[in-house]
């Protein structure tokens, strides 16, 4: 740490997964120091294996990239707008994966973790912050996500007067790519689409019959999972990251219109023939060595996965690199526990960020690292930060956070829940496009692909105008 800075104008940062690991990028270069702290490898969770920071504990992919027609691809371009060390690593660790950005985990990881122990404003403490964070701490982000230790965690439901929600998450089994059988299997992105770093035949794809299919859902529903501790029976799922077991359940048919939907790939081996149902496995390291199966995480018990999985076509010999698990994982009610600067009502020097503030997704998690970063760069240096604009991605998933999602219905208001960014959460256009360049009338799907892009352009432009506003006003002051 940089010994000119007093303890008054230092951050400190507990948690250095992605959105920690962000947040202390971007206090650290708006010139403020930083404490980063992390309990890894003092102590470890029940998902993490390594001590690499923003070590990536479920799926290695950051979904779309495409920022004129996704969010989250929009989400991706706002942050590298604002210099995010998360994306920044990410592009240079991807691997193939068709239109999705994924990266390589441990590339990944060692990148972000020697750009912050390089970092001359940034100190590494290797402790657990076992309770709330001293008295004399006057700026500090919690950036801990769902998997914050047990004291940290009872501290912050005792100030802030209410039990913290939760929700569970899952992790997909990995499987070595030569023990897949490529005469049964084939490579082929979804609609042959090629996204950063790949060909448009990224995937490897698993075909199923219904026969196959249907017993294949059968063990699934029977197989033996992992008994639920006392404190997690009564823990809802976030449908974003659900079990595939749980899918199962809720309906023969959810699979096949969920991660094993048969869309958009036609089996070489056998062309004529459509697919009742395919899995996918997504690569998982640079070296194209593992692949994940792609939206298969699970509770079931380690036997019961190898049992089950080898029953799907070019798996039968599949070696696993690693197998699924579930954790527990807790959210705060932010809108009523947090004011629009994330910071605690309760004690405004505790600010929160990451997925732990009720946002779903690496990407949304790291930009919510992001915001806390300037936000609490910009109290260090007494100065103020005017909100992104509501029409950017960042915008929008701060409203969300923060209180926007509260709409009285039916006399009523929604209750909070995790949330991935998505255009639903956008203000809508003032006019909506109506017409082609050339003139012609937009049809059917064309008007939603235009309002997307609209969209997209939008927020970009407004965040273009917002960092020249606001960023470099406060960073040339």
């Amino acid at each position: 740490m940089n010994a000119s800075k007093s303890a008054t104008e230092t951050v400190h940062i507990i948690g250095a997964g992605l959105a920690g690991s962000e947040a202390a990028w971007q206090v650290a270069n708006a010139g403020v120091a930083v404490v980063l702290h992390e309990m890894r490898p003092v102590r470890m969770t029940e998902a993490h294996r390594t001590d690499g920071l923003a070590e990536l504990v479920c799926s290695n992919s950051f979904r779309s990239d495409d920022a004129a027609n996704n969010a989250v691809g929009l989400l991706h371009a706002e942050m590298r707008r604002l210099g995010s060390l998360i994306m920044r690593a990410a592009d240079a660790n991807q691997v193939p994966a068709g239109g999705a950005l994924a990266v390589d985990r441990d590339g990944f990881s060692a990148a972000v973790t020697k750009a912050l122990n390089d970092h001359p404003l940034i100190d590494i403490d290797r402790t657990e912050v076992g309770g709330l964070p001293p008295a004399d701490w006057g700026n500090v982000i919690v950036a801990t996500g769902p998997l914050t230790s047990a004291p940290l965690a009872e501290a912050i439901r005792v100030l802030s007067g209410e039990d913290a929600l939760a929700f569970f998450d899952a992790i997909a089994p990995i499987v070595h790519r030569d023990s897949i059988d490529m005469s049964a299997a084939w490579f082929q992105s979804r609609y042959d689409k090629v996204g950063p770093g790949g060909t448009g035949a990224d995937y490897i794809n698993c075909p199923m019959n219904k026969e196959q299919y249907d017993a294949f859902v059968d063990a699934l529903i029977a197989g033996e999972k992992t008994d639920f501790k006392e404190w997690e029976t009564n823990t809802p799922y976030f449908d974003g990251c659900l079990p595939i077991e749980v899918m199962a359940e809720r309906g023969r048919e959810t699979l096949r219109h969920g991660p094993m939907k048969p869309v958009g790939l036609t089996n070489p081996h056998d062309p004529t023939v459509k697919a009742y149902a395919i899995v996918q496995l997504r690569q998982d390291n640079k070296l194209g060595t593992l692949y994940n199966l792609v939206g298969f995480q699970t509770k079931l018990k380690h036997g019961a996965q190898q049992r089950v999985f080898r029953t799907i076509p070019g798996l039968e010999n599949a070696e696993f690199a690693r197998l699924g698990g579930l954790h527990r994982n807790t959210f705060l009610n932010s809108p009523k526990l947090l004011d629009t600067q994330l910071r605690l009502r309760a004690q405004p020097r505790l600010r929160f960020a990451g997925q732990m503030t009720g946002c779903g997704g690496y990407v949304e998690s790291a930009s919510i690292g992001l915001m806390a970063g300037l936000y609490a760069a910009a109290d260090a240096r007494a100065a103020s930060l005017a909100p992104p604009p509501s029409t950017t991605a960042l915008g929008s998933l701060l409203g969300h956070i923060t209180g926007g999602h509260i709409e009285t219905i039916d006399a009523g208001p929604r209750s909070f829940q995790p949330m991935n960014i998505n255009f639903g959460l956008f203000p809508p256009l003032t006019s909506a496009p109506t017409k082609k360049p050339d003139g012609t009338r937009l049809r059917g799907n064309e008007k939603t692909v235009a309002k997307k892009q609209a969209m997209s352009a939008r927020a970009l432009s407004d965040l273009d105008r917002w960092i020249a506003d606001h960023l470099r006003v406060q960073a040339a002051a």
